[in-house]
């Protein structure tokens, strides 16, 4: 639905596939590779009707292998090519992770800078859609602990077009989180031209002086509940989406929390060596003498993601989030 000329009204899902098409109409090199990307558009329909405007040379359909398609990727992106994988959801990642770590993020570094690998591994993730085991898991912290690829979460749809032009264009591998529960979940003007959002930083969404509450893809929604009601109650709170996990804006987070004193993390994944823990470490090196209250983790749990309606349990929710700000403002 066209709304003012320039742009147009879009779910996140639909501006990852306009992005995509943007850079296939841009650059012949670019190549989108994944299982059911073609004839079927994609499981979420990311790429629906792209292998009809640009052929089955440049949107191909791959047998069901991550680790052979991964691998052919990156092949193909140190011989020119700008290919886009889709992994079906991010938990079935695994079989490529060799690939990714052992190839793809050191291939720069083995070459002393004679090759790099420009390619985007997209990955649907998260929990909160009913999906069944390995579909919903939430691992960013597996890739975040490889220097050599950049790790990308967008929450919203201008941010997921402008984000997903940077990554195509970026020298080197990204992987490209996308929050399932985020894909239809609300609509944003998206500009119909092709433009970038710059990859490690974070982005503001809201001014406060009390408490600085940081998240990331599905859980941003999520963050800006509980800081829209503790609003209600006199709480105003700095909301941080980071957008970028690989790197960190550092200067933002730290700008941040030297401002309020009191920080809240908001992490969808297990709690143990997770992203929050980085930024927590970014506060200590740059913020300690700050702090006002000691920081504050609202997190999935150190177990499977479980099934179903079991997953409204495990996730973060706004009145978790709630508790957190209220605990660190009475400290």
């Amino acid at each position: 639905m066209q709304t003012t000329v320039g742009t147009n009204t879009l779910t996140l899902v639909q501006a990852v596939t306009d992005g995509m098409r943007t850079m296939l109409r841009e650059k012949e090199e670019v190549l989108v590779m994944g299982e059911d990307v073609g004839k079927n558009g994609g499981v979420f329909r990311a790429t629906d009707g792209l292998q009809a405007e640009f052929g089955e040379d440049r949107v191909i359909d791959t047998p069901l292998s991550e680790a052979g398609f991964t691998g052919a990727a990156i092949g193909m992106a140190i011989n020119g090519f700008l290919p886009i994988v889709e992994i079906q959801f991010l938990g079935f990642v695994y079989p490529a992770y060799e690939q990714i770590m052992t190839h793809a993020s050191r291939i720069r570094a083995r070459t002393m800078g004679h090759y790099s690998v420009p390619m985007v591994i997209r990955a649907p993730y998260g929990a909160g859609v009913r999906a069944p085991e390995i579909h919903s898991d939430s691992v960013e912290a597996l890739f975040t602990h490889m220097p050599g690829i950049k790790v990308v979460c967008p929450s919203s749809p201008y941010d997921a077009k402008g984000l997903l032009i940077a990554s195509i264009e970026d020298p080197d591998p990204v992987l490209f989180m996308e929050p399932m529960r985020n894909y239809r979940s609300s609509r944003e003007e998206v500009p119909e031209d092709k433009y970038t959002v710059e990859i490690g930083k974070g982005k503001r969404l809201a001014e406060g002086e009390d408490v600085t509450v940081i998240a990331w893809g599905a859980m941003v929604p999520v963050a800006e509940k509980a800081v829209k009601q503790m609003e209600g109650k006199g709480v105003y709170c700095d909301l941080i989406d980071l957008r970028t996990l690989y790197p960190l804006d550092q200067d933002l987070i730290a700008e941040s929390v030297q401002k309020t004193g009191r920080t809240v993390i908001v992490q969808e994944a297990h709690a143990t060596s997770g992203v929050a823990n980085d930024v927590i470490s970014v506060i200590n090196d740059t913020s300690f003498l700050y702090q006002k209250a000691p920081i504050e983790r609202v997190t999935g749990f150190d177990t499977p993601v479980p099934f179903f309606a079991y997953e409204d349990h495990y996730l973060p929710t706004p009145e978790r989030v709630i508790k957190s700000i209220e605990k660190v403002i009475s400290f």
